[in-house]
């Protein structure tokens, strides 16, 4: 049997939804917090060896940028992911299932995603 549909393998032509979008940042922020997680346990580790630990760990936080910016990313992957989750408890919860409605708490979980990452971002460089 031949099938005569159209088969478009062009994926910069296809618009994915704001659904779809929201779906993908919680995947990808979820992955990020898996990442970091071993580096901040490591860190965790050695600011509790000692007080001489800690003072390495807080200085490095405090003048090292790719720390900080590492450390920004985590924050704005925890944040979004949160975020995210909340989206989908009140999704279960039976509300806001409609297109409409879908499409509206997709576009509130990626500004509270945004807002987050702000604020993180003014936290650790202000």
């Amino acid at each position: 049997m031949k099938k005569t549909r159209p088969v478009n393998l062009e994926l910069s032509t296809i618009a994915l939804p704001v659904m779809g979008v929201a779906s993908i940042l919680h995947r990808i922020s979820a992955v990020i917090i898996w990442v970091a997680a071993a580096f901040f346990l490591f860190g965790l580790y050695i600011s509790f060896s000692s007080a001489d630990g800690f003072q390495q760990m807080q200085s490095l936080l405090a003048e090292n940028f790719v720390v900080q910016f590492f450390t920004w990313g985590f924050m704005t992957a925890m944040g979004y992911y949160i975020a995210g989750g909340i989206k989908h408890l009140i999704q279960e919860a039976g509300y806001c299932e409609e297109l409409d409605s879908g499409r509206s708490i997709a576009r509130v979980a990626i500004g509270v995603g945004v807002v987050l990452s702000v604020l993180f971002g003014v936290w650790i460089w202000a």
